[in-house]
């Protein structure tokens, strides 16, 4: 409740308040996706959190309700040689200038979590650290983004199980690690980060 209420002034002076976010800055391993979506000011979610403070069930669960109810949402996914060559926080910013851009119903202001602006945006653009725990867009974008990546992640483990990439989700655990160390760099790791630049200089 209290993340639509602390919205509702831009729902008051906007007709599309747009939230955006993203899921996979720091793994070492997978895509960064990003979500932007548009809900309707009128329908609360009061479950509605930052995905990170909600079980793994409620953010299936929540997945399912915001796509069935937002008005409009765009789910991109920046893949790990796109992250080696412009890094990570360019990446992050393609993705979230993008889903901006797909949406199927224009933006009249995009609610961004964290505190940079992508350049170019398809409209005006506000930033907001620690957003995803703050307004209501922002939050049901970083479930959509989320849950996606997830997705994604046990795609991965189905074609590389020893990675155990459905519980790690690609992060530097001491078990992807070991498996780095004894199985070896993947296509859908990144290259760029240190981690994985170290075990190149095994291989």
């Amino acid at each position: 409740m209290i993340l639509f209420e602390n919205e509702l002034p831009f729902h008051q002076k906007y007709k599309a308040v747009a939230g955006i976010d993203e899921a996979g800055r720091g793994p070492l391993a997978g895509p960064v996706v990003v979500a932007a979506v548009i809900l309707d000011g009128q329908k609360i979610m009061p479950r509605l959190n930052d995905s990170k403070k909600i079980s793994a069930k409620l953010r299936e669960r929540l997945f399912v309700e915001i796509t069935e109810m937002a008005l409009a949402y765009e789910i991109v996914s920046i893949p790990p040689e796109v992250i080696d060559e412009i890094n990570i926080l360019q990446a992050s910013l393609l993705g979230m200038r993008k889903a901006a851009e797909k949406l199927k119903l224009k933006p009249d202001i995009c609610l961004i979590d964290g505190n940079q602006i992508p350049i170019g945006m398809p409209c005006y653009a506000e930033a907001f650290v620690k957003g995803d725990g703050k307004l209501a867009s922002i939050a049901a974008a970083s479930i959509l983004a989320k849950v996606s990546r997830d997705r994604q992640m046990d795609e991965l483990h189905e074609k590389y199980p020893q990675y155990g990439f459905d519980k790690n989700r690609g992060y530097p655990t001491k078990s992807h690690l070991v498996a780095l160390e004894k199985y070896g760099i993947l296509p859908c790791h990144r290259k760029s980060y240190k981690p994985v630049q170290q075990m190149t200089l095994h291989f």
